[in-house]
């Protein structure tokens, strides 16, 4: 029973990777999505926060740089270092057997696929931010969630992860984030 179990998710996540992939793409988005999951596309931001939180709030504002930046290190840790060679699933881009199928538009490096680091990271950071500065700033839970979902797509799309490492990615990342933001506000929190 769990063969056929397992069995029938592996066929639904690659049947999703199948579409996400190879189906539903363009020229358009073929040209933005690699920029939306390069870390360097996202510096400015990071240096926007790095700069602003401490202007604005002063020591708690360093201290907020501090967990933000802990929050990413904590689930990029538990993604890449713990998981990834507990399970050692192979990235789509490294398959053999989709290598005449796949929509590849970026390296596909090496390393293994379950869970996503980018989903994990973007979602600890998003859930932190939105967290701890949902009464500062209207709105952010939608502007954080839709960012960490929007590089976790670009995972599928370009080729280097199934649905189902993101998914995973976005679990572990949304609980990470939800412990040092709820830290934070414990502690620390704006008024």
């Amino acid at each position: 029973m769990f063969n056929n179990i397992h069995n029938t998710i592996i066929y639904l996540d690659h049947a999703a990777w199948y579409y996400l992939n190879t189906q539903w793409h363009s020229d358009f988005f073929d040209s933005i999505i690699p920029f939306v999951r390069n870390q360097w596309f996202w510096a400015p931001l990071y240096l926007f926060l790095l700069l602003f939180m401490p202007n604005q709030f002063g020591k708690k504002g360093w201290i907020w740089c501090g967990l933000f930046l802990l929050t990413f290190a904590i689930s990029d840790q538990i993604s890449a270092s713990l998981l990834k060679p507990l399970f050692h699933r192979t990235r789509p881009c490294n398959c053999l057997d989709l290598i005449g199928v796949i929509h590849l538009i970026v390296p596909c490096g090496g390393g293994y696929s379950f869970p996503s680091s980018h989903a994990s990271n973007h979602f600890s950071m998003g859930v932190f931010a939105a967290i701890t500065l949902q009464k500062k700033i209207k709105g952010i839970w939608l502007i954080a969630i839709f960012w960490a979902v929007l590089v976790a797509y670009a995972q599928v799309y370009v080729g280097v992860h199934y649905p189902l490492d993101i998914t995973f990615g976005a679990i572990l990342g949304i609980i990470v984030g939800n412990i040092t933001g709820k830290l934070f506000n414990n502690k620390f929190g704006f008024i």
